[in-house]
């Protein structure tokens, strides 16, 4: 079988904080986490053996997404891979919008049950035999799958011993039914090979580079009710041109935006603002982004990429709206959960309260009226004393609890049950006297930190009469005017640097010196970086930006981390086109660097890494597009671009931008016949061959003969340079000292990161074009200095400088003009 190294660093997953109304307190739940480890450690799984482990349980089943995760073709010594594909999963999961922001409303449960074999069956990339596993996982219903598979499907009998599973194992601990509406199986296949599919049930693979990629894709369906983007159904086939009709998918049209607006439909509230996940939101216009829902013409979409056109990229604006209705209104169910005290009458001493659900950088808001008039004051309370309001019999009570986020412009949506709920109550009889237990019900997670910007929230026992007291201390001090509130927006403190202790102490107003609660986190102000490693490049120029020049391509290697433990997530962005994934390189180990060339890198049918027009993610067969076809000409990607990275902790902090330039220049070096290093006294001479002076002074000038080729890196001449139809001049990170002409030259002439000192003639040159594609381009001209006056005349194209500028300390005449 294919050994795959651990894609993993050290993870750790919440098992958050129970449950309001399941009568466990936290003090329980620490008790059985201490269980669970005891548990894990002693127990060893056998083929046949079911174990239900809970990742995050932020409530009752009932009123969240549950999300069960499967593994298939895991044996028993591999459980600890399987737990580690598991977690890196989750925290890209919990990266991206929205479930970054509504991590809470998920219930995780992971599923252990050894397989007899190790792999799945049809694997493409790993024998493409048939293995006997617990849920029969596969690429094909016949071995030998076709090499471009990618669809990871369940195959005989493995949906009964999922739905098995399910009924007796998952359904009698969740307490709902093994079919109910927000039940969501993901099922990790135990292979270093891409591939997945969406539903109730999805795959996706666990040691692919991308696989947690695929599971939000996936859930994207699923979930979301998300329709693909691609531009194709068979990878590597164009889908030709969509039907004369506009699609039912509320991500693609067929209208222009102008007539999208006067509509007032599909994604209008959103044209023309900058994209999630890159570029510009349009409609049907001709700069619009064309082709989706499998066809490659006729229809558009609403982004240039996002996670349903390409793995790696944000969901964009129009498809994180879909999104967040559909977790916020729990899937199916068309209502946000909202526990409050039962709905009929209450006294008119009474407190009312309402518990809602927690978003974790922005609090729901919570309205109160009496008799159509809104009571003002109330800071977002979850709790009205009626005592303090003179209601009278007969009064109506109303309470509107409402998701405002900005993920969100549909009022449909926005005032809809999914977003909005509310809960009314008539003043009459009292509510029966309570018994006072201080104590706290839920909160937010303890077992890891809390980020540096999210509402750390807290639920308490509900007396009938009075509100309980929760007071909030931020290392060590109390945090005066919180106004009893049960929410606390970290972001308003000025945190220091690194860890922070935060305490919340819950007491009886009646009687302060009673019995209390508290409960403590850490708040985690340290942000997370992700360094990179760069391929050696051919020059750096000045700035304070770094400034690479590369032929061609070059590498980039992060190296994603934080001072707390969690997986952390690596991410960059091209040219500021949307935020991306990093993932290391698709089919490579853990460790590859991302490539970036200037038309990308061909796998499977498609293509990544791509410098060109039309982003970092493409089909393959986009590549080759021309004038007419969508979104083309496709152009090669040279030039200079700039690259930014950044990183995402376990906790959902987004550390700070990084960012370097990288200009890729065509052609290549030749190789060396002869190597120069060191001093040279006196002039040199090249008359064949390829001559290369590296980390050379030469003590006069050099002059290069007809047929020749010259490459200088990181030297000194102290002389003019002169070359008469050489085949190559190629000059890198030099300081050259006197005037110098390059004339006649029949292959190439390149320079990048020099000194000129004494000007520079650069006349009758013909430049090949190293990319039929990109064109012709005349002598390349990056990011030099120039003292002296700098001609150019006669030369096959204009001089290019690819986007990396020269300095100037002269004239320029003819061709070099606009250098």
């Amino acid at each position: 079988m294919l050994k795959r190294k651990s894609l993993l660093k050290s993870v750790v997953l919440s098992t958050a904080l129970l449950i309001s109304g399941t009568g466990l307190t936290v003090t329980d739940v620490k008790a059985q986490q201490q269980n669970l480890q005891k548990t894990n450690a002693a127990a060893e799984l056998k083929v046949g053996d079911v174990k239900v482990v809970p990742l995050q349980v932020t409530g009752s089943a009932k009123d969240r997404l549950n999300l069960i995760i499967f593994g298939d073709g895991y044996t028993a010594e591999e459980m600890d891979r399987f737990q580690q594909d598991v977690e890196r999963n989750l925290n890209v999961q919990w990266s991206v919008e929205p479930f970054r922001s509504y991590r809470y409303y998920f219930n995780i449960y992971m599923i252990q049950t050894p397989s007899k074999d190790s792999g799945i069956s049809c694997d493409p990339d790993d024998g493409n035999i048939r293995r006997d596993t617990v849920f029969n996982l596969q690429y094909a219903a016949k071995c030998p799958a076709d090499k471009l598979a990618r669809g990871v499907t369940y195959g005989t009998g493995g949906d009964k011993a999922r739905t098995d599973i399910l009924t007796n194992y998952v359904a009698p601990k969740l307490g709902i039914s093994a079919n109910a509406q927000n039940i969501q199986t993901l099922n990790i296949a135990n292979t270093f090979t891409y591939g997945g599919i969406g539903g109730v049930h999805a795959t996706t693979t666990g040691g692919s580079p991308q696989g947690p990629l695929v599971s939000l894709h996936e859930l994207g369906h699923s979930l979301g009710n998300l329709q693909d983007e691609y531009a194709y159904y068979d990878r590597g086939v164009p889908g030709g041109p969509h039907p004369e009709k506009e699609p039912s998918s509320n991500h693609h049209t067929r209208l222009t935006s102008k007539e999208m607006t006067e509509k007032q439909t599909k994604w209008w509230r959103w044209l023309g603002e900058e994209s999630e996940s890159g570029g510009i939101i349009r409609a049907a216009d001709p700069d619009g982004h064309e082709s989706g829902v499998y066809y490659s013409s006729n229809v558009w979409r609403p982004s240039e990429h996002s996670m349903m056109r390409h793995t790696g990229f944000y969901f964009d604006q129009v498809g994180r709206e879909q999104m967040t209705q559909r977790i916020t209104g729990m899937r199916n169910a068309n209502a946000m959960p909202l526990a409050s005290t039962p709905v009929g009458e209450v006294g008119a001493k009474d407190v009312v309260w309402v518990e809602t659900m927690h978003p974790r950088f922005h609090a729901l808001d919570v309205t109160w009226e009496i008799n159509g008039k809104e009571v003002t004051d109330t800071h977002n309370s979850r709790h009205l004393k009626l005592a303090e309001l003179n209601v009278k019999d007969g009064d109506k009570i109303k309470v509107t609890v409402k998701d405002k986020t900005e993920f969100v412009r549909d009022p449909n949506y926005l005032n809809g049950p999914r977003m909005t709920q509310t809960r009314e109550w008539t003043v009459g009889q009292p509510l029966p006297k309570t018994d006072v237990n201080v104590k706290f019900t839920n909160t937010s997670v303890t077992d890891h930190p809390l980020a540096n910007n999210e509402i750390a929230f807290v639920e308490t026992t509900n007396p009938n009469d009075r509100v309980l007291n929760v007071t909030w201390e931020l290392n060590g001090k109390k945090i005066e005017g919180t106004n009893n509130s049960q929410l606390l927006n970290l972001e308003k403190f000025d945190l220091p640097k690194g860890a922070s202790q935060l305490k919340a102490t819950l007491t009886d107003p009646a009687n302060p010196n009673g019995p209390s609660d508290t409960v403590q986190w850490t708040v985690d102000n340290g942000m997370p970086s992700a360094p990179r490693t760069l391929s050696q490049p051919l020059v750096k120029l000045d700035g304070k930006i770094e400034h690479n020049v590369y032929f061609n391509e070059f590498d980039m290697l992060l190296n994603p981390k934080d001072d707390q433990k969690g997986f952390v997530v690596g991410e960059f962005r091209l040219d500021h086109d949307g935020w991306y994934n990093y993932f290391g390189f698709p089919e490579q180990p853990d460790g590859t660097p991302f490539k970036f060339t200037h038309s990308g890198t061909d796998i499977k049918a498609l293509t990544y890494g791509n410098l060109g027009t039309g982003g970092l993610s493409k089909a393959t067969f986009e590549q080759s597009y021309k004038t007419g076809d969508p979104g083309g000409p496709f152009v090669p990607g040279f030039g200079t671009h700039t690259v930014e990275h950044r990183a995402i902790d376990a906790t959902g902090n987004i550390g700070n931008v990084e960012l370097f330039k990288a200009t890729v220049l065509p052609g290549e070096m030749p190789d060396c016949t002869t190597t120069v290093t060191g001093s040279q006294n006196g002039g040199l001479v090249v008359s064949k061959g390829v001559t290369c002076l590296k980390d050379a002074v030469v003590r006069g000038g050099v002059t290069v003969k007809k047929g020749a080729s010259l490459v200088i890196s990181n030297s000194t001449i102290n002389g003019g340079l002169k070359a008469d139809k050489a085949n190559v001049i190629q000059v890198f990170g030099t300081t050259v000292n006197g005037k110098s002409q390059i004339a006649g030259t029949s292959s190439n002439v390149t320079l990048a990161g020099n000194q000129f000192n004494g000007g520079l003639t650069l006349a009758d040159n013909n430049q090949v074009s190293a990319n039929k594609q990109f064109g012709e381009y005349g002598p390349i001209v990056s990011g030099n200095t120039f003292t002296g006056k700098v001609e150019c005349e006669g030369n096959s194209s204009k001089v290019n400088d690819f986007g990396a500028a020269n300095k100037i300390e002269g004239s320029l005449t003819g061709q070099c003009k606009g250098l």
